[in-house]
């Protein structure tokens, strides 16, 4: 019991060897994201498994609308986030009140926006996507669903993202796991033994994020020697909520401009049939598996570098970094050689049509080494963003898709007429991405961009 109290507990990343506690910051992460992945898979395998190709199309269709709907939410989040991990760092407790305060009801009043509003523009912007009219009724029900039940996603995202920057990483592992867990138990009852199909996937999506959401806050709770739990601060201040949103809302664009690249690409997979459809579904789940560390030693690194500059200790951070690369980098390469070698069996779960199976392998080969680079790429765009410089990610992910990702899509499917086009150009969109992080990190001004100042900075 009293090494799981230990795991509970918050951890400093200002003093000790980087990384020891990047490392340690970073497996509960890991795990959270295999979890995560299995959450999402576990929809896709009994959909594609139980229901059929459609249903597993309708599905991968309606995420990219989904999280273009999403973005600010997921951008308040990351804003929020970044702020707590600076502050926690400096150890300023009544900040970092009103932080976590502002942050929860700022979600609040946009999650009730997004519930109202966003179901109205669903059908449209998928229609607009030119999705196949088989499967158009069940994408739009499906976004709907979660849109109504979007509360209980947006606060487990922003409150996992203040434990976090608290340097609790634990915790939010083990709501993810319980929900993985449920989501996957109600996508049995609602999908197999009472036949919902794709609506019984949304429900139970939005019943499991829910409920882990109200662990994140039950946890939160007991931290009252971190921050002042009280409803005075709830009450959104002004400087606070600015705070937030200079640093959301560029973010929140960054992510915008990618999904904005992945809607208008959509038409060019659409236009390659529901097969390949659903094996792009299956691409990107195999990918989300692949991408994990990537991610988590992107989110360690912001937690780390937010830290240290809330700390005052920013040549603390160049340590960090090249420690953090080397471990991110070794880890993508390791996935990638499972991935490889096992990828025929992973994508044989999600569907028993062969051609689908065939097809998704062949794309996740033309991606491969790739994902080493974006393992680069995360460690680099992450600690520029704990720096608190959202600018820069907004410019490069600009840059990225206007002169790299979209005309080469275009003008490879336009050249070569086939669906491995649209991953040469992904592939050659993560490494210039990943280069524009090296220059940036290198020769950027994101060591002055902390909300905490001090005299040495």
């Amino acid at each position: 019991m009293q090494r799981f109290k230990h795991l509970l507990t918050s951890i400093d990343m200002t003093e000790g060897e980087p990384w020891k506690k990047l490392l340690l910051f970073t497996i509960p992460l890991l795990v959270g994201n295999l979890f995560q992945q299995l959450y999402n898979t576990a929809d896709a395998i009994i959909l594609g498994r139980f229901v059929g190709d459609d249903a597993l199309a309708a599905v991968g269709s309606s995420i990219p609308v989904f999280f273009l709907l999403l973005v600010l939410l997921m951008g308040v989040a990351i804003g929020a986030g970044i702020m707590v991990s600076q502050y926690y760092g400096a150890k300023q407790k009544e900040e970092l009140s009103y932080t976590i305060g502002t942050s929860i009801t700022l979600i609040t009043i946009l999650g009730l926006i997004m519930m109202i509003f966003g179901p109205l523009g669903t059908r449209p912007l998928l229609i607009l996507l030119d999705t196949p009219i088989e499967i158009l009724d069940d994408s739009a029900m499906y976004m709907n669903i979660l849109l109504w039940g979007v509360l209980g996603m947006a606060y487990f995202n922003i409150l996992s993202g203040i434990l976090r920057g608290l340097g609790d990483s634990f915790s939010p592992l083990i709501y993810l796991t319980i929900a993985c867990l449920l989501n996957i138990v109600f996508n049995i009852i609602f999908i197999i033994v009472l036949d919902m199909g794709v609506l019984g996937a949304a429900i139970g999506t939005v019943i499991a994020q829910s409920l882990s959401s109200i662990l994140c806050f039950r946890r939160l709770l007991q931290m009252r020697d971190v921050f002042n739990v009280n409803m005075y601060y709830l009450w959104p201040k002004k400087k606070y909520i600015i705070q937030i949103l200079k640093l959301g809302i560029p973010t929140g664009a960054s992510q915008v401009i990618f999904v904005l690249a992945m809607m208008v690409v959509q038409p060019l997979v659409n236009d390659f049939g529901r097969l390949f459809i659903a094996a792009y579904v299956v691409i990107m789940r195999i990918d989300g598996f692949v991408m994990m560390p990537n991610f988590s030693f992107g989110n360690a690194i912001t937690v780390y570098t937010g830290q240290n500059i809330g700390a005052g200790k920013v040549d603390r951070i160049g340590k960090g970094v090249k420690q953090c690369t080397i471990m991110a980098a070794g880890t993508a390469f390791v996935m990638v050689g499972l991935i490889l070698i096992f990828g025929q069996y992973i994508a044989g779960a999600f569907t028993t049509t062969q051609e689908v199976v065939d097809t998704s392998i062949r794309m996740i080969w033309i991606l491969a080494f790739g994902y080493v680079a974006f393992a680069v790429n995360m460690v680099m765009w992450g600690t520029i963003r704990g720096a608190g410089d959202a600018i820069s990610p907004l410019w490069a992910a600009l840059i990225n898709t206007v002169v790299i990702r979209l005309p080469t899509a275009f003008l490879f499917v336009h050249w070569m007429g086939r669906p491995e086009a649209l991953m040469y150009s992904l592939l050659l969109s993560w490494i210039f991405n990943t280069i524009l992080g090296i220059i940036v990190y290198r020769f950027g001004k994101w060591r002055n961009k902390g909300i905490v100042k001090h005299e040495s900075v």
